[in-house]
């Protein structure tokens, strides 16, 4: 939106191929890793995706307008700082050299909990309250384009108390499902959104999904020897930094 001055709806379909695109090679490095919390990823799989149906189609039907969007994501991106740099993980340890070599080892798995062992501690999520989290995630990842990985990480991270290290790859997997159901719909639905650029620029899409795809399996591959509070610090002053200007642009236009 900002560089290249795309800022129709066709932006968040794009932006949802560029994920379908770039995540499965991170996705797959997390998995050779043994880091790939699979209940936590399809709970939130199953939460996300009917949110991002709902989403496509507030996209669509309410906030058609640039202005108006660009608000909505500069909140989206102000709490998703706030998040950042609000971890409260229990204990209010520090990561160690042994949180990143670990593998996850998972403990229980019921509808109610799902317990796993990382780094000799056990960590624990209430699985209908993750479930529920998705849902509502689903429907901003549907309405921004983002997926829903890039929302729920934080709130994983920040709310739960889990270490970022487990949860990446779960966060990837679900962005990935839900971004490949965001493309489809807004394909759906382009038919019937005359004077709107609404499906996604394949090229586009194609280009910065490539390009994402090496920076992606990189990232999942490098995470491991960089400290999770070097890691949130980062993203909380890049997504910060962009937020302001959304918001600036939206009240003082």
């Amino acid at each position: 939106m900002s560089v290249l001055g795309f800022t129709t709806p066709a932006v968040s379909s794009t932006n949802h191929l560029y994920n379908t695109v770039a995540t499965p090679s991170g996705v797959w490095r997390y998995l050779r890793e043994g880091r790939m919390l699979w209940p936590v990823a399809w709970t939130i799989i199953l939460g996300s995706v009917p949110g991002v149906l709902i989403g496509v189609v507030v996209r669509v039907r309410y906030l058609p307008d640039p202005r108006t969007f660009k608000g909505f994501v500069g909140l989206v991106l102000l709490w998703i700082a706030i998040r950042l740099v609000q971890n409260r993980r229990p204990g209010g340890g520090t990561t160690t050299s042994e949180d990143k070599v670990s593998s996850v080892q998972l403990e229980q798995i019921t509808w109610r909990r799902i317990r796993y062992r990382f780094a000799g501690h056990l960590f624990g999520i209430n699985t209908p309250a993750l479930f529920s989290l998705s849902l509502a995630v689903g429907v901003v990842g549907g309405i921004y384009g983002i997926g829903g990985g890039a929302l729920i990480a934080p709130i994983l991270v920040g709310l739960f108390g889990l270490p970022v290290y487990t949860i990446a790859g779960a966060a990837l997997a679900s962005t990935c499902a839900t971004s490949a159901t965001g493309v489809i719909f807004y394909l759906a639905i382009s038919p019937f959104a005359p004077g709107q650029a609404v499906a996604p620029d394949w090229g586009l899409g194609l280009l910065f999904g490539i390009g994402g795809a090496a920076g992606m399996y990189c990232g999942a591959r490098l995470q491991r020897r960089v400290p999770a509070r070097l890691i949130r610090g980062i993203l909380a002053l890049i997504v910060l930094l962009v937020a302001t200007r959304y918001l600036a642009a939206y009240l003082w236009p």
